[in-house]
């Protein structure tokens, strides 16, 4: 929408939505402090919407911009559903970045990481991120239909004997042919978060965004677990083509409500019985394109009826898909101890937190340190909130399954010196 347009509809009494901006260096996950973000609307760029600055845990205040009724989100062939924004951030000592495309939906939090480059590393005066348009308002290929159980060579020499959700995947960025498309390494978690933020829109019912974030995460392991692409001698784990795969957009902003579900629900997968490999579960937007598989239109109609999302997984797959759980997740010090901790917990894994929340404060002064007692008390619980409240995660000073791999998703980065990349 362009700024006319905008403040006509907002004179209408139109919907807006948050925009939540967090900034760190592309090396050692710093956040960045100071760093100045302007907000301008992509028609018009010359147009500033807003300025921010960002504080010591590199975050920028949520603030609500003007974005288009609701209604476009949820009926297909609707006018663009999201309006567009440029963020530019600028901080010393930093090469600027500019995400021209920030995609803000009503009624929901879009959140837009930015990473920045140190002048003395970098090659580029200054990296423009641009977001193509969303898969179900823009023109992509279709799918290539593939089968859903993949053959695989027995022996067990190259593929994996057992399902482990992956640290990175890495996503070619283009066809699968195109020797000239980067690959980067890309965090598993993020990579759901960003192709789901894609996919479909957060608008959507809670419990049809739930079951197209199982049949991505499915479609994703499979890659993994078959080794799809190394077996067919590339470098890669996925593509971020949509006739090859699913649709991945580097730099894209995400949505809070999103993320938080992937973080709770991230070593799940579908399943049939006697099949040991994730199912590759194909799905299309059931409009412009049909397929064997869920139709995301289809599966937003049937959570508006008020179906769970594994109902809504048996309706296009049939009855007997479940939901499995990985075995382990690979590239965290320790997994979930299986029960939330909290005040009164105590032993080995509340030591391990105490340990890796005082590591992060390190990056993230505003994470109040702790004493390494092996003891949840009060003091660890208020780090653990404020924890919380810096990596949008619901602030209730309980370390539970979404805060404890996040903790030592973040303990990783900022321990390693660079990420690969």
């Amino acid at each position: 929408m362009d700024q006319k347009a905008l403040k006509s509809a907002q004179t209408e009494g139109e919907l807006t939505g948050g925009l939540q901006i967090n900034v760190t260096s592309d090396i050692g996950l710093i956040p960045i402090q100071n760093a100045t973000i302007t907000i301008a609307y992509t028609g018009t760029p010359e147009t500033v919407v807003e300025r921010l600055e960002t504080d010591s845990s590199g975050q920028a205040q949520e603030i609500q911009l003007s974005a288009p009724p609701i209604s476009y989100s949820l009926t297909p062939e609707s006018p663009m559903p999201y309006s567009e924004y440029n963020v530019t951030v600028e901080a010393p000592g930093y090469e600027p970045v500019m995400v021209s495309g920030v995609e803000v939906l009503p009624d929901v939090t879009a959140v837009q990481n930015i990473q920045m480059t140190p002048t003395e590393t970098s090659r580029e005066e200054e990296e423009l991120i641009v977001i193509p348009d969303h898969t179900l308002y823009g023109e992509y290929p279709p799918k290539i239909p593939e089968d859903e159980i993949k053959p695989m060579d027995e022996t067990g020499e190259i593929v994996l004997s057992r399902v482990v959700i992956p640290e990175y995947v890495v996503v070619h960025d283009g066809v699968p042919s195109d020797s000239s498309a980067p690959n980067y390494y890309v965090n598993y978690k993020e990579y759901i978060k960003n192709v789901a933020s894609s996919e479909i829109y957060a608008t959507w019912p809670e419990s049809t965004i739930y079951a197209n974030v199982l049949a991505i995460m499915s479609f994703t392991l499979n890659r993994v677990y078959t080794e799809w692409y190394r077996n067919q001698g590339y470098n890669f784990t996925i593509t971020s083509s949509t006739a090859y795969d699913q649709k991945w957009i580097r730099g894209r902003n995400t949505f809070e409500n999103i993320d938080r579900l992937v973080d709770s629900i991230f070593v799940n997968y579908l399943s049939r019985p006697g099949v040991r490999q994730p199912i590759f579960t194909s799905y299309c937007d059931g409009q412009r394109v049909t397929c064997e598989g869920l139709s995301q239109w289809g599966s937003k109609y049937l959570g508006d009826e008020g179906y769970s999302a594994i109902e809504i997984i048996h309706y296009y797959y049939g009855s007997d898909m479940y939901i499995n759980t990985a075995v382990s997740v690979s590239g965290v010090p320790s997994s979930w101890p299986g029960y939330n901790l909290s005040i009164g917990a105590s032993g080995d894994k509340v030591r391990q937190l105490q340990q890796q929340l005082n590591r992060i404060a390190q990056n993230y002064p505003a994470i109040p340190k702790v004493t390494v007692d092996g003891i949840y008390g009060q003091g660890t619980a208020d780090a653990v909130k404020v924890f919380q409240k810096v990596f949008g995660l619901p602030q209730s000073g309980i370390t539970d399954f979404p805060t404890w791999y996040e903790i030592s998703r973040i303990y990783v980065g900022v321990s390693r010196i660079a990420e690969p990349g």
